[in-house]
């Protein structure tokens, strides 16, 4: 009997170490991508192996939601700046076929945003980011059947460097984007 719990305590111990060393609220593997960024250049998810990320879907023609978010961002990247913490913003469009690498670099300029750690991806199709939001964050992106506008998560996810998306955050809230660093200072 002492024999049998000796080796089930050993079982359980290894089988621990074989989990995600950062724990969240979530943990959904990120799928593998390679898309363009804001430079015109090839981004690939491969370049933020060993670094925490935080992810979010926007689109520049946005009437609501994108805007303040964007500035959130900024601001996030500020105080990640100011913490000297090393982790990259990664913004997804949900709109493709209109937010070319031009664009999406001159919509984080105008918020004061730089392109030190944040890597603005375009250069798929719609139904490539849908099905790559739903895989990787849970996240329904859709098309407005009324507008031009899309219905997206307003959420941020941070991934730990294992690559899965592990904790969210309310995007349009400023206050969180200070639960961010401190997770991550943390988790660090």
């Amino acid at each position: 009997m002492k024999k049998i719990i000796v080796i089930l305590s050993i079982t359980i111990f290894l089988l621990s170490a074989c989990g995600n060393k950062y724990e969240g609220d979530i943990s959904i593997p990120v799928e593998p991508f390679t898309f363009t960024n804001q430079n015109g250049e090839s981004f690939d998810s491969s370049e933020l192996e060993g670094k925490f990320w935080v992810a979010d879907m926007i689109f520049t023609n946005c009437e609501t939601v994108c805007p303040p978010m964007t500035s959130n961002l900024v601001r996030l990247q500020n105080k990640l700046d100011n913490e000297g913490l090393d982790v990259e913003i990664v913004s997804f469009t949900v709109d493709p076929e209109n937010d070319t690498p031009e664009l999406l670099k001159q919509y984080v300029e105008d918020r004061g945003g730089h392109f030190d750690n944040w890597n603005l991806l375009t250069g798929y199709e719609f139904d490539e980011i849908k099905e790559f939001a739903v895989k990787s964050f849970k996240a329904i992106v859709e098309k407005d059947p009324e507008s031009d506008q899309f219905i997206h998560v307003t959420r941020f996810y941070l991934v730990s460097p294992e690559g899965n998306a592990i904790m969210r955050y309310d995007g349009t809230q400023a206050a969180e984007m200070d639960d961010i660093v401190a997770d991550i200072k943390k988790m660090n």
